[in-house]
């Protein structure tokens, strides 16, 4: 699934790849905690367990899954802070 309009921006970049569950999901709360809200972060993972972690985070955390691409190598998740 793609839903990544070409030319989105985002504040920072988190290069989650070869990290397996949880690692993803914690680093990307850390460094949101260390972020504007508004502010959104490009999460980039490839642990098969992200497309349902990353979402439920979101969901959990009140953060916004602003868009994601999971056919992607590695996945690309844009996650807006609240």
């Amino acid at each position: 699934m793609t839903n990544i309009e070409p030319g989105s921006a985002w504040d920072q970049e988190l290069d989650a790849a070869g990290l397996l569950c949880p690692l993803p999901v914690l680093k990307a709360r850390k460094r949101l905690s260390a972020m504007q809200s508004g502010q959104v972060l490009r999460v980039l993972a490839d642990d098969p367990a992200a497309v349902i972690d990353v979402p439920h985070f979101c969901a959990e955390s009140g953060h916004r899954l602003i868009a994601s691409d999971t056919g992607a190598s590695p996945q690309i998740y844009l996650i807006e802070k609240k």
